[in-house]
């Protein structure tokens, strides 16, 4: 611990306290499937991991957890620490990864559909793993930004790489693709796997979740939202 001239003590403030009085000075969001990552400095990362995993160690002798001696659980809480801020939670600590936006030179109007993209998140209420599939359904303009196949699945990861619900995070990833490109019409439509369900809970296998998010002539045109809904079916 740091100590001024005269040897007494001074507290070292935590990353993670560092980071969020930069939020809340800000007055911005925060919450679980927020991306903070404009608030975090260089080299604070690995300062988090390493506060991670030190409560996460606290977690597992609370669990009564011999770690000392338990060569399996010996470097749990950083193996753990890594997994949430490095992977499965990296969408909140990293800024959106750059996306090549082309003009629509070849004025292009016709339904585009990308998927199926297979998506991996966790539930924010209990960490649980959510992993599912998701379709995205695009109806250009002459003015849309088109960007590349790879860019969607990227974008996905991002959004869906933080704590989540399903009924909220379909809504993000429509928001932030509309923002991108602009087109007349977008739609998003996910289906996944709870394991809040499977795996505690009622521990029903067989459940899923479909929810779909719509803008623009997919939501006007019942035509093309049936269209849509009909191609990805197959």
């Amino acid at each position: 611990m740091p100590t001024d001239s005269k040897f007494q003590a001074v507290p070292t403030i935590p990353v993670s306290q560092r980071i969020r009085e930069r939020i809340v000075n800000a007055k911005v969001r925060y919450h679980a499937n927020d991306n903070i990552a404009d608030f975090i400095e260089p080299g604070e990362l690995d300062l988090l991991l390493a506060e991670v995993e030190g409560k996460l160690r606290g977690v597992l002798e609370s669990l009564v957890i011999d770690t000392a001696s338990d060569h399996n659980t010996l470097d749990t809480g950083r193996r753990v620490a890594k997994m949430y801020l490095n992977e499965i939670f990296k969408g909140r600590y990293l800024p959106m990864p750059p996306v090549t936006e082309f003009p629509n030179a070849s004025h292009l109007n016709e339904l585009m559909i990308i998927g199926p993209i297979t998506v991996r998140s966790a539930c924010s209420h209990h960490l649980c793993p959510i992993i599912g599939k998701v379709w995205i359904g695009v109806m250009p303009n002459e003015h849309s930004n088109l960007i590349g196949l790879s860019k969607y699945a990227r974008i996905a990861d991002w959004i869906m790489s933080r704590p989540q619900i399903q009924e909220e995070a379909v809504v993000q990833l429509a928001d932030a693709l509309q923002e991108k490109m602009q087109p007349d019409g977008l739609a998003v439509v996910m289906e996944a796997d709870h394991f809040c369900m499977h795996w505690r809970g009622v521990k029903d296998m067989d459940s899923k979740m479909i929810n779909s998010v719509m803008h623009g002539s997919f939501l006007k045109d019942p035509n093309l939202r049936r269209e849509f809904l009909s191609l990805i079916k197959k």
